[in-house]
């Protein structure tokens, strides 16, 4: 396939085959220097609860970008044992590390060999994706991979990197009202997201060990036509400024991960939730001891890095004095969410747990593969009581 002014026209008639033919030709044909799979990926990277979904869904109403709900392909390989390891796997993870570094070290190309075998098994099942529409690009929005960048950027350091990032507090107040009614103290308890995804991030965005565009949502839904021209400029893509409303332009082919509270009520940006952390911080002064708490643990460098100086963090508060704290979200998610609480709230010690357990072991026993042949005969052997042996009555 030629390269330089002739690849338009290569690209428009590979399209032109649709569908898994065009992926297959343009894989088969491409040399260095043509069309790859790593250029047509788009990572839009942030933590959790930060806007993601939202800005997903703008790109995604772009006439060559096609996105899919978290396809999460990235996190599991980056813990083969290489890079980082599975805690709980089925086999000794800390001779399995050493056995693949060691293994990985004898390979004629080293980690480069590593990574291009990794980077054949992601490619085919983005190409794949990809080959199930018409456009050119594939977006991948899976918060779980700011916490492994390091592994991502090696693994596709040709791809294009939009970076988003939201106030600290903002991020948390989403998360703990999303998912813990509103409940900081458990959140935080449960996940300390801010500790863990601001570093992780902020060193990314200091170091630039890759091109990347960074994105502040506090910027992206105050001037949303402007944010996503300068988005498009850096994909390399013909400015569309219709896809700023969303509503009307987006389809979403699966439902699946991503926000289930808020962004499918809107169908353009707003700016209403930008400040109510605020609110809600100053109301409640347990809930602001514990934002001192988390900002203090960040380093300026993170914090000026992510795009909010430490002596900017807490401004909004000023504002935000007298007012109302939001009111909490009440849907079918948030119900089934406090549901689930209040049932895994002490679990060991409560008569339900007991129950739980127990339910767990026949599951197991029914959906366990038995062997067909040998001593058991294929046959279920249960403890004489019924229950689960070994157990524990927590």
């Amino acid at each position: 396939m030629p390269a330089g002014p002739d690849a338009a026209a290569s690209i428009a008639f590979f399209k032109a085959l649709g569908g898994f033919s065009a992926f297959f030709l343009m894989t088969q044909c491409a040399t260095d220097t043509d069309l790859r799979v790593q250029d047509q990926i788009i990572f839009v990277i942030s933590p959790p609860r930060a806007g993601s979904t939202l800005l997903q869904r703008m790109l995604g109403s772009h006439s060559e970008v096609f996105t899919h709900p978290e396809p999460h392909l990235i996190t599991p390989i980056a813990h083969l044992g290489l890079y980082a390891k599975v805690q709980k796997a089925p086999y000794d993870h800390i001779n399995a590390a050493e056995a693949l570094k060691l293994f990985v070290d004898g390979l004629p190309g080293g980690e480069a060999d590593y990574l291009e075998a990794l980077r054949r098994y992601t490619d085919h099942l983005y190409g794949q994706m990809l080959s199930t529409s018409d456009r050119s690009r594939f977006l991948d929005k899976t918060p779980a991979y700011a916490l492994v960048l390091p592994f991502l950027m090696r693994l596709y350091p040709e791809a294009k990197y939009v970076v988003l990032t939201r106030h600290p507090m903002a991020v948390f107040s989403s998360y703990a009202n999303s998912f813990f009614e509103g409940d900081w103290k458990t959140a935080y308890e449960y996940n300390p997201i801010v500790e863990r995804y601001v570093p992780a991030m902020a060193s990314a965005l200091r170091d630039r060990p890759v091109p990347l565009c960074h994105v502040r949502y506090e910027q992206l839904v105050a001037n949303p036509e402007q944010e996503l021209e300068r988005i498009f400029a850096y994909l390399g893509l013909p400015n569309e400024p219709e896809a700023v409303n969303y509503g009307e332009r987006f389809e979403a082919r699966k439902s699946g991960p991503g926000d289930p509270i808020t962004v499918q009520k809107q169908g353009r940006p707003v700016t209403g939730s930008v400040h109510k952390w605020a609110s809600e911080v100053a109301a409640d002064p347990s809930k602001g001891e514990l934002a001192v708490k988390m900002v203090k643990a960040l380093s300026d460098a993170d914090l000026e890095a992510w795009g909010y100086p430490r002596e900017e963090v807490f401004a909004p508060l000023q504002e935000a004095s007298g007012r109302k704290p939001p009111k909490r979200i009440r849907n079918s998610y948030t119900m089934q969410r406090r549901i689930m609480l209040a049932l895994r709230k002490d679990i060991h010690r409560r008569p339900h747990g007991a129950l739980v357990r127990k339910l767990r072991y026949y599951c197991d026993v029914l959906l366990r593969d038995w062997p067909l042949g040998g001593d058991e005969g294929g046959a279920m052997v249960l403890p004489e009581n019924g229950s689960p042996s070994g157990e524990s009555s927590r």
